[in-house]
């Protein structure tokens, strides 16, 4: 069995301490060592996009990252998020039944909506691919990046 090790985590802005095996995947030290479990485990092999973190602002599958592998990076969860536009347009537009993939396409959306200038449609639906929602359609989550990206590039 492999040896234990300490190692330091940038997570949602903080140095965060940590014991940990090298093949420990991200998702899993996020959940049972920090207590954030707003990465959710679905598929656990980089299908669903339930476990979506941001690695210095780029879109990650945390279960497929090993956690020894983030030392020295940004690491950002859903909790880190506060109050974001994207996060009231989900609410706003009902793109979200019971809430499990709903952290992975926020995630997602919120690194789109950063990274790129005014989105076309089909940007937003490729981007979208990469999470799998199973309670909804996709066209509520889809009008809700679009209202964002609206109110963000919007003329005057």
């Amino acid at each position: 069995m492999a040896e234990k090790r300490e190692a330091i985590l940038d997570v949602n802005g903080e140095k965060r301490s940590v014991v940990i095996r090298p093949a420990d995947p991200l998702l899993d030290v996020l959940r049972t060592n920090l207590g954030l479990s707003g990465a959710k485990p679905g598929c656990e092999n980089g299908d669903c996009g339930a476990c979506t973190i941001l690695m210095n602002g780029i879109p990650h599958k945390s279960c497929l990252m090993l956690a020894i592998e983030c030392v020295g990076q940004s690491l950002t969860t859903i909790e880190g998020l506060r109050d974001i536009p994207i996060q009231k347009a989900f609410v706003e537009c009902f793109a979200f039944q019971c809430g499990y993939c709903t952290p992975g396409f926020i995630m997602n959306a919120h690194a789109m909506l950063s990274q790129r200038g005014k989105l076309d449609d089909s940007t937003i639906q490729m981007w979208l691919e990469s999470n799998i929602c199973r309670c909804t359609s996709y066209e509520e989550i889809e009008h809700a990046v679009r209202l964002v990206n609206h109110f963000l590039h919007e003329d005057g």
